[in-house]
């Protein structure tokens, strides 16, 4: 039952109500917004890893002083 809980056809399904709910003139822009909502989370969460762990162990315990 759960195996075949998600078909191609249950993707067609939902293309179609989101066509019917936001119409095709808003669903390019909100795919667009979304899109570069993902590149600045990747951009920052890359930050976070290159930045130096020491350094934010350090700001982390400087915030728990206060």
């Amino acid at each position: 039952m759960i195996r075949n809980a998600l078909e191609p056809w249950h993707l067609v399904i939902v293309i179609v109500v989101c066509l019917l709910v936001f119409g095709s003139k808003r669903l390019p822009d909100m795919a667009r917004s979304a899109g570069k909502s993902l590149r600045i989370l990747k951009a920052e969460t890359r930050a976070l890893r290159s930045d130096d762990p020491a350094g934010a162990a350090g700001a982390a315990g400087a915030a728990e002083q206060r």
